[in-house]
């Protein structure tokens, strides 16, 4: 698989808001996508080598690496550029804080920002970078 591929939670409205300002700002269409739960994720994970316990908001993979927790989020404004590469400065923070900080903000995500019944479906034009568009949502 070409580019890099996040999975998030399907049902967290912060991550599904996430992978919407990615696709916004992703003039190069390199982001492919799929929920954490889904079966495609399950082989990409597999494909890349990974089973280790997984967190449960967003995961990033490029060329053949894991990126987990503020690590995924670094790698992620990396990806998408100026200004989102800025995200970068924050590996100057240690990582034990970044991803205390990280761990906070999704261990409370659903109560700030609420959950979905089920993953959206792919926005219209858009299905292609949906690795797990074909499953049952």
């Amino acid at each position: 698989m070409d580019g890099p591929i996040l999975l998030f939670d399907g049902t967290c409205a912060l991550c599904s808001g996430l992978v919407h300002r990615i696709l916004a700002r992703d003039h190069r269409g390199v982001f492919r996508f799929a929920a954490l739960a889904s079966e495609a994720a399950a082989r990409v994970l597999e494909e890349a080598g990974f089973h280790e316990e997984l967190p449960d908001s967003v995961v990033l993979l490029r060329n053949g690496q894991v990126f987990l927790l503020s690590d995924a989020a670094i790698e992620i404004g990396r990806e998408l550029g100026f200004p989102w590469s800025l995200a970068r400065a924050a590996g100057i923070v240690p990582r034990g804080l970044r991803n205390a900080l990280y761990r906070w903000v999704a261990r409370n995500r659903y109560r700030w920002f609420g959950r979905k019944e089920s993953p959206a479906m792919p926005p219209p034009g858009l299905r292609e970078r949906f690795l797990d568009a074909a499953e049952p949502r």
